[in-house]
C-alpha cells in the first residue's frame, strides 16, 4: 500500500476528527464535507467504482432513516411524558432515592442504561437515558456525554447478546457457540476490573465540568459508592454469562444492579455525609399529583416490550420480523440492505408514546404538541446522519475496487499489525474501537475485525480467546465516540452543533477503557 493510499484510508477518520473535533464545526456541516472527501479519495485513489460507491451511499441512506426513526421515537416518548407531567414525577421520585445528581447519574445512565443496552442495543440506551438525565436537571451536553460513557461495559451483551453471538460468532473463523460463550466470559471477566472505574470517571467528569461547583474532589469523594455500583452490574453479569451464556448478562446485570443500588442509595450506603444530609432535607417535600408508578409505566412498558420481542423462545420476535423489506444487490452491486420496521425500537417507542397519552390521562392536544416538537428537533439531524452513514458505508464497502486493495478498515488494521504486532494486547482493543467509531456498532466492529484479530493472535503467539475478548471490549469503548451514536444521542436532547465537543469529552474515557482492558489481560491472563 502506497503512502497516498494509506492517507486515503485515513480520510474518513481524519476528516471527521479535523472538522468535527478540532474545527468544532456542527455535524450538519462537518459530515457532508467528510462524505465528499471520502467519496473523492475512494474513487480516484482507492479506485472504488462509482456504482459501488453509489450503492454504498444508498445503503447508508436507508440505515440513516432507520436511525432517525429510532431517534424520533425516543424524542416523541420524552415529549409526551413532558406534556403529561410524568417527567416531573420521575424527577421527584429520584429525589426520594437521593437528590444527589451523582447518585441519579449512576442509577439512570450506568444501571438503567445497561439494562436497556442488554434489551435493545443499537443506540437505545443513550436515546432514553440522555433525555431522562435532562429531565432530572442535567444540561444537554452533560447528559449526552455521560450517557455515552455509561453505555460501554454493557455493550458486550447488547441486544440480547448480538455483539457476541453475531459479531464474534460470525466474524471469527471456525468458532463454535461454546467457544463464543467462553470468549464472552473472558471479556466480562476482564471487564470486572477494567470497568470498575467507569462510574467514577462519569461522576468526576460531571463534577469537574458540568456541576455548579466545578471540582474533581466532589467526584472522588463518592468513589466507594461508584465502585460498588460498578461491581453491582459487572459481577452479576459475569455470573449470568458463566451460567447461561451471552444473551442476558447485561439485561439481568442491569436489573440486579438497580434492585441492589436503589434501596441502598436511599439508606445512604457508602455515600458521603453531605449527600445523606441533603436527602434528609429533601424528604419533607410534597409528592406530585401523578403517582410514581404511572409516571414510570411507559419506560417499564418499553423495557418489557424490548425484552419479549427479542427472545427467540417467544412468538413476538418472528411476528414483528415478518414485515421484512429488502433491497438486494443495490444497483447490481454486492450490497444489500433490509429493514424490519415493526421490529425497530423506534416503533416500540412510538406505540408506547401513544399509549402513554391514554395511560397518563393526557389530551390529544398534548400529543399533537409532542409530535410537532419531536419533528422540529429531528430536522437538523437529517443532514448530519444523511451524510455520516453513507460516508461510513463507502469506507466499509471499499473492498470492491480496481486497485486490488482490501477494504479501508482492514487495510488500516493490517498496517498497524505490520509494525505493532509485538504489543498486540494493547492494540487489539484499539482496533475494536476503530470499528465502532466508524461503523457506530460494536456488532459490526466484531464482524469486521474478529477474523483479523484471530490471525494476529496466532502470528503473535497470543491466546486467540483472549485477543477476541479484547476486540469485544475495544468495540465497547469505541461506542463512546462513535460518530453515528454521538449525532443520534445529541439529536434526542436537541443538542445540535456540539457533536465535536461531545467527542472531546468521551475520547479520554475511551482510551482509558482500552488501556485498562489490555493491562488487566496482560497481568491476569498471561
Amino acid at each position: 500500500m502506497t503512502a497516498i493510499q494509506t492517507l486515503t484510508s485515513l480520510v474518513p477518520i481524519l476528516s471527521v476528527f479535523f472538522f468535527l473535533v478540532l474545527l468544532r464545526l456542527p455535524a450538519k456541516q462537518a459530515m457532508p464535507i467528510s462524505l465528499i472527501l471520502t467519496g473523492l479519495s475512494s474513487y480516484f485513489i482507492w479506485q472504488v467504482p462509482f456504482l459501488q460507491m453509489l450503492a454504498a451511499s444508498v445503503e447508508g441512506l436507508v440505515i440513516a432513516l432507520i436511525i432517525l426513526w429510532i431517534v424520533f421515537g425516543a424524542i416523541l416518548l420524552l415529549k409526551v411524558l413532558q406534556q403529561t407531567g410524568a417527567t416531573a414525577a420521575i424527577k421527584h421520585g429520584f429525589t426520594q432515592i437521593s437528590p444527589d445528581k451523582r447518585v441519579q447519574l449512576i442509577i439512570v445512565a450506568w444501571l438503567f442504561g445497561s439494562f436497556l443496552e442488554g434489551a435493545a442495543g443499537f443506540g437505545t440506551p443513550a436515546a432514553i437515558a440522555a433525555p431522562l438525565l435532562v429531565a432530572l436537571g442535567f444540561s444537554p451536553i452533560s447528559a449526552v456525554v455521560l450517557a455515552l460513557i455509561a453505555d460501554s461495559s454493557a455493550v458486550s451483551f447488547g441486544a440480547v447478546g448480538t455483539p457476541a453471538i453475531v459479531g464474534i460468532g460470525q466474524g471469527a473463523q471456525n468458532v463454535s457457540i461454546e467457544q463464543v460463550a467462553q470468549i464472552a466470559v473472558t471479556a466480562i471477566g476482564i471487564d470486572i476490573i477494567a470497568a470498575a472505574l467507569i462510574p467514577l470517571i462519569m461522576v468526576c467528569i460531571y463534577c469537574r465540568f458540568f456541576s455548579d461547583v466545578k471540582s474533581w474532589y466532589q467526584g472522588l469523594v463518592i468513589a466507594p459508592f461508584t465502585i460498588f455500583c460498578a461491581f453491582a452490574f459487572t459481577l452479576p453479569a459475569y455470573c449470568v454469562a458463566w451460567l447461561f451464556g451471552p444473551e442476558f448478562p447485561s439485561v439481568l446485570g442491569g436489573m440486579i444492579g438497580l434492585a441492589m443500588v436503589s434501596p441502598l442509595a436511599r439508606l445512604g450506603f457508602l455515600l458521603p455525609k453531605s449527600a445523606v444530609e441533603q436527602k434528609q432535607a429533601e424528604d419533607h417535600t410534597q409528592p406530585l399529583t401523578m403517582s410514581l408508578t404511572r409516571a414510570w409505566a411507559p419506560y417499564v412498558i418499553v423495557a418489557a416490550l424490548l425484552v419479549v420481542t427479542r427472545l427467540n423462545e417467544l412468538p413476538f420476535k418472528s411476528l414483528l420480523q415478518s414485515m421484512h423489506l429488502q433491497w438486494a444487490n443495490i444497483l447490481a452491486s454486492n450490497i444489500s440492505v433490509s429493514v424490519m420496521p415493526l421490529y425497530l425500537p423506534g416503533s416500540l417507542f412510538i406505540v408506547t408514546a401513544f399509549f402513554s397519552i391514554w395511560l397518563q390521562k393526557g389530551r390529544m392536544r398534548q400529543l399533537q404538541t409532542a409530535l410537532n416538537e419531536s419533528t422540529r428537533m429531528l430536522l437538523p439531524s437529517i443532514i448530519a446522519l444523511g451524510a455520516a452513514v453513507p460516508m461510513v458505508r463507502i469506507f466499509l464497502q471499499s473492498g470492491v475496487n480496481d486497485a486490488s486493495l482490501p477494504a479501508m478498515p482492514m487495510a488500516l488494521a493490517e498496517l498497524v499489525a505490520q509494525y505493532l504486532s509485538g504489543v498486540w494486547l494493547y492494540m487489539a482493543p484499539l482496533v475494536g474501537a476503530l470499528g465502532s467509531f466508524i461503523a457506530g456498532s460494536a456488532t459490526f466492529s466484531n464482524l469486521m475485525f474478529a477474523s483479523f484479530q484471530q490471525t494476529l493472535a496466532n502470528e503473535s503467539g497470543l491466546d486467540q480467546q483472549l485477543v477476541l475478548a479484547l476486540q469485544m471490549l475495544g468495540a465497547n469503548a469505541g461506542n463512546m465516540i462513535a460518530v453515528v451514536n454521538v449525532v443520534a444521542a445529541a439529536s434526542v436532547v436537541g443538542l445540535h452543533g456540539r457533536e465535536g465537543e461531545v467527542i472531546r469529552y468521551t475520547l479520554l474515557p475511551m482510551f482509558y477503557y482500552c488501556f485498562a482492558a489490555s493491562t488487566v489481560a496482560l497481568l491476569l491472563w498471561l
